[in-house]
């Protein structure tokens, strides 16, 4: 493209006197791509920050592989000797054994909620033995920790979720719950009903992760306070395992469950939410596809705007082919001008919307009902892949409008061109 077209591409795009209209419908489309632009990447951006901070929450008390067994007791008694198999997989760089059952609490009045009872092994203060936990859950004390040391000496602690604890009103180091199982309840042949397995504990501490169903629903105690109250005996529910590297937990699952065989089992993190992760992805490609209309809207205001330009410009079309300017030169003056309209409007939009992006995420613009969204606050998180494809999508759909009307321009015959009125 020589100089010459680029000016005159240029010159077709400024207002002058009599024709101020073409510059505004110039700016009209250009304003469209801004829109569509920045509106993409703004709910792209929201879209992958609400997998990815639903990713993370889900992750703080679940481990990215769990093992567990085939059959309706679900628990796993000769579960030593598989973990010493498991850890030694490649990949695994921590396993743990755990209980979770559900069970009711109540501080002793009449008021009874019925929680998820989690067992894990306590936390310990040793920092080598940290790195080896398998979530991260011990790290979201609010009060108290995960050590479950009451003043007795013993592990009999319970760590209670902050919004349960509300609910009950209880403090740690203060109050006590009592915990109710219906399993290894024993049967009462005296009334004829299940008597369940009722246990007094201490409160030793509250956790707080920001995500609802955990600090609404779930409740930590010890390894063996768990096995105990379930009547689990020396068995557990199941392994969990910590990999180096979450995005091949899947196929880490798959060699854990080739390596143990029957009747063992395994489930990697997106398992086990699949229905979420699935309605996540749907949403953000039926997002991405709608806002990509308004992209294609713009287009035709580009069309729409090169058309009318053509129309003007038509006298002083004819007078450049007469003069000896070939049609690939007016095509080429026209496509610069469609150009120029999706580039400056995908510039603009795509700092517009990168900026809007970081504001939502930093200063919590939106705040959600954490009960019914998980998280307190609408988040971003903008990939540069995304952004590169909502890029070229732009430009590609800017060049592509420019095509019609630039063939229009370059068909005209210089002696009728030059005779429109």
């Amino acid at each position: 493209m020589t100089k010459l077209e680029l000016a005159i591409a240029w010159r077709y795009l400024r207002s002058r006197r009599g024709s101020r209209l073409l510059s505004l419908i110039s700016m009209i489309a250009i304003g469209g791509v801004i829109v569509g632009v920045s509106a993409l990447i703004v709910i792209i951006g929201v879209m992958n920050g609400l997998q990815k901070d639903l990713r993370e929450k889900i992750l703080i008390g679940s481990p990215d592989i769990r093992v567990l067994t085939y059959g309706d007791e679900m628990k796993m008694p000769n579960w030593r000797p598989a973990m010493a198999r498991v850890s030694r997989i490649d990949g695994v760089v921590a396993v743990a054994p755990f209980v979770l059952t559900q069970v009711g609490i109540t501080r002793g009045n009449d008021y009874v909620e019925a929680p998820y009872l989690a067992g894990i092994q306590p936390a310990s203060p040793d920092a080598r033995a940290r790195t080896q936990e398998v979530t991260s859950i011990r790290r979201y004390a609010k009060a108290g920790d995960f050590s479950f040391a009451t003043t007795d000496g013993a592990r009999h602690g319970v760590v209670v979720g902050s919004r349960l604890a509300a609910k009950l009103g209880v403090t740690p180091g203060v109050d006590s719950v009592t915990l109710i199982s219906l399993a290894g309840s024993r049967f009462n042949p005296a009334v004829g009903t299940l008597v369940p397995r009722t246990r007094r504990y201490e409160v030793t501490g509250i956790f707080e992760t920001g995500m609802y169903e955990y600090d609404n629903s779930f409740v930590f105690v010890s390894l063996e306070t768990a096995q105990e109250l379930a009547g689990l005996g020396e068995a557990v529910t199941g392994l969990e395992v910590r990999t180096r590297d979450r995005w091949q937990a899947q196929g880490i699952a798959g060699t854990i469950a080739d390596t143990l065989g029957f009747p063992y089992r395994t489930e990697d993190w997106q398992a086990q939410n699949s229905s979420l992760f699935s309605a996540l992805k749907l949403e953000k490609l039926g997002m991405t596809f709608i806002l990509l209309l308004i992209v294609l809207v713009a287009a035709f205001n580009i069309v729409s705007t090169l058309t009318m330009v053509v129309t003007d410009k038509t006298r002083e079309i004819g007078i450049l082919r007469a003069m000896g300017m070939p049609a690939a030169s007016i095509r080429r003056i026209f496509f610069a001008q469609g150009l120029v309209i999706g580039i400056v409007g995908t510039a603009v939009g795509a700092v517009l919307g990168v900026l809007t992006a970081v504001a939502l995420d930093r200063y919590k613009l939106i705040p959600l009902e954490a009960s019914v969204y998980f998280i307190d606050h609408l988040p971003s998180d903008l990939q540069p892949l995304d952004m590169a494809l909502i890029v070229l999508a732009s430009l590609a759909i800017a060049a592509v409008a420019t095509i019609y009307p630039a063939l229009q321009a370059s068909r005209l015959y210089p002696v009728e061109a030059i005779r429109h009125d």
